[in-house]
């Protein structure tokens, strides 16, 4: 450390949080509860050598502040925090730790995994490690740059009118032939020509990237010659993750462009707004990178580990982990709350983000040891007039006692809903499942959603996501080959509810090539049609294959990255016809329906009796939707292996959608009496168009 005088810190002010520039010089404000002193700490513009460390002068109740006068954005700086070192009671200061400031909007180095990183002593974990870290640590860069949005304006899209793409930044765009190569596999690649061709073309309405937010690889991964493709391991819930930047420069070190690298970002988001697309953030605010009581001390482990992380009362050594990645953080704490909305609304009012979907979602919730709806987070984010109109996606369960809580989010949210997915699977790939279950999910589970006001939209549909099976690979595979992520294929889910058609993995032959086709065609239509918000997992329209890895968060290659070259172009265009005939007449309607709206049948063309709803052999199901000023439609669906002949309601019928045609197409000639159906085929029909009904 340099001998220099340290400049002068005034006492400033004790917000906002983290650091600012005014104009005239930048304003520092930290809190820690429990700490008896916060020293700032300053560095060369690589962050390589620290220059000076001041005390912050002043504390207005658990916010420590100073103002460094002159100083501007550009300024490298971290953190030290002097406290007491008990474990026992939750504390563990460690001032030979350098801490990154958790409001860091740029961060300055890259982590690499060093044993200087831990606040305890390898040989003796009650005692505090007495190394210094200071020139491996993560800094921050005080930053200030304004952007000029024009007329962006948010597509501010419905719910009702809402299909959600997930996709991964990196893997979307890292083989597309027709991206720049320099843009492949970043923000600018997913604002290309042809990145957003594509998604004009099948129809999407917003975007839902995995963590953009800057995370770090586990140690056990470095360890292993991989890292975290996913990204749900975060260590700036304020900062851009720099592997997806083509624009910041070097893709390593300090000399990134922190700039550019965010003006790519909000480019992205401009171009996305443009085409009409909404952009989706997934956030990790359930967990930070620290990980258990062996992990690293970084950043708010120091800085007051018994406010921000929920511990064992019994022990307050010990982490309470309800993520399943060592840590939980303790959204019942008013400061700690108030980082994830002070996060939420910069990611909205700097970056126009127009929503986010919260991993494990129930810990947002946690009030002591169960879960509440009315839970201070889920207040304060309904009156938050910045927040109040953004889309708000839960995954609506963690790991912790009684976590699992779908349909049991505040209105306004919506909500993954995992038994819609393993019912729409169960019953298209011979699992154990009723018609009345099947029926249930189609019609929004009004069991879990149709209550305190909440609309259909709230349950969010789909069939595959990232974590699991590709949609080819759960028609290809009855077994996960996760050999390549290092844990001896004992890891992701073992109930995967998959179906192999007859040869585990690829295969020529004809009938199980043919049969994986109808069933991926049959399972897009159940999510696409089905009432409720749709979602779609990038590649699902391609064919994508993983190989049968179904836990391919360690995977940053050829098993995750989408093959463009081996895209299956006639699902692409099923799949755009299936999203126009979703927008041109949503079968079941963005309210619920009476029961006078809809007429379930059998083959026979009879109304099922009681019986027929519980049998699990059962693999057919007709529904008449009749909503008032609406074409009446007729959904016709056989999920078994042999043919069945429906028989219609009176009228005469106009087939609009045939899953076993490879494009969806369907006859122009009107239909009526009755009709045959091969298995594994899910047909739409509307009334025919008459003058005296006005239908189009």
């Amino acid at each position: 450390m340099s001998t220099a005088p340290p400049p002068p810190l005034h006492a400033g002010r004790p917000w906002p949080l983290g650091a600012s520039f005014d104009g005239r010089g930048v304003n520092i404000a930290v809190f820690s509860e429990h700490a008896e002193g916060i020293e700032l700490c300053l560095f060369d513009a690589h962050g390589h050598n620290e220059a000076a460390r001041i005390a912050l002068p002043a504390r207005s109740g658990d916010i420590w502040h100073g103002r460094l006068d002159g100083a501007a954005s550009g300024l490298v700086y971290g953190l030290r925090a002097h406290g007491p070192w008990r474990p026992a009671d939750g504390q563990r200061f460690n001032a030979r730790k350098l801490l990154l400031d958790p409001y860091a909007r740029e961060i300055v180095g890259d982590f690499e995994w060093r044993d200087e990183h831990l606040g305890f002593d390898p040989r003796d974990p009650s005692r505090p490690d007495d190394r210094d870290n200071a020139a491996q640590a993560l800094k921050a860069r005080v930053v200030d740059d304004a952007y000029d949005w024009g007329d962006d304006a948010p597509p501010a899209t419905a719910v009702a009118d809402t299909v959600i793409y997930e996709l991964h930044v990196r893997s979307f765009t890292k083989r597309h032939p027709d991206v720049p190569a320099a843009q492949r596999g970043s923000f600018a690649g997913l604002a290309s020509p042809a990145a957003l061709a594509h998604l004009r073309k099948l129809g999407v309405t917003a975007v839902c990237l995995l963590p953009v937010q800057h995370f770090i690889d586990e140690q056990r991964l470095v360890s292993m010659g991989l890292r975290n493709h996913w990204g749900y391991n975060t260590i700036g819930y304020f900062s851009l993750q720099p592997r997806y930047g083509a624009h910041c420069g070097p893709p390593h070190g300090a000399n990134r462009d922190g700039r550019a690298l965010r003006d790519e970002f909000r480019d992205m988001v401009r171009r996305l707004h443009r085409a009409g697309i909404e952009v989706i953030l997934d956030v990790v605010y359930n967990h930070t990178a620290e990980t258990d009581a062996a992990g690293p001390t970084l950043a708010w482990r120091g800085l007051d580990n018994a406010s921000y992380y929920r511990l064992d009362v019994a022990d307050r050594s010990r982490y309470l982990d309800y993520s399943g990645c060592g840590n939980t953080l303790n959204l019942g704490h008013p400061r700690v709350q108030q980082m994830v909305l002070d996060s939420l609304r910069h990611w909205v009012r700097e970056m126009h983000v127009d929503g986010f979907r919260f991993d494990l979602a129930s810990v947002l919730g946690r009030a002591g040891d169960g879960f509440d709806r009315h839970a201070p987070f889920f207040a304060s984010l309904a009156q938050d007039p910045t927040l109040a109109g953004v889309k708000l996606i839960a995954e609506p369960w963690d790991l912790g006692p009684g976590g699992y809580r779908l349909g049991q989010f505040p209105g306004g949210w919506l909500e993954w809903n995992d038994r819609f997915r393993d019912t729409a699977r169960a019953f298209w790939l011979r699992g154990h499942t009723t018609r009345g279950e099947f029926a249930h999910r189609l019609c929004a589970s009004a069991q879990q959603f149709q209550h305190r006001h909440r609309a259909p939209g709230a349950s969010v549909n789909h069939v595959v996501a990232h974590d699991g099976f590709s949609l080819l690979d759960l028609v290809s595979y009855e077994r996960r080959r996760n050999e390549a992520n290092g844990e001896g294929n004992r890891d992701g889910h073992a109930h995967n509810l998959g179906w192999n058609c007859g040869a585990e993995g690829p295969s020529d032959d004809p009938a199980v090539q043919q049969r994986r086709g109808w069933l991926q065609r049959a399972l897009l239509a159940t999510t696409v049609l089905a009432q409720g918000t749709p979602m779609l997992a990038c590649g699902a329209e391609l064919g994508h294959s993983q190989g049968g890895n179904n836990n391919a968060y360690c995977q940053d290659n050829g098993i995750s990255w989408i093959d463009w070259s081996r895209a299956d172009a006639q699902l692409t265009d099923f799949t755009a016809r299936l999203l126009a005939l979703r927008r041109r007449c949503g079968p079941f309607g963005a309210d619920w329906s009476s029961a006078d709206e809809l007429h379930w049948f059998g083959t026979d063309g009879r109304p099922l009796r009681i019986d027929d709803w519980h049998d699990a052999a059962a693999r057919t199901l007709g529904v008449r939707i009749a909503r008032r000023h609406r074409r009446a439609l007729l959904l016709l669906v056989n999920a078994g292996a042999d043919a069945a002949t429906f028989e219609l309601p009176p009228g005469s019928w106009q087939p609009l959608l045939d899953t076993s045609q490879a494009a969806g197409a369907v006859a122009d000639d009107a239909i009526d009496g009755a009709v045959p159906l091969g298995p594994h085929r899910l047909v739409l029909l509307g009334a025919a168009p008459s003058p005296e009904a006005g239908w189009p």
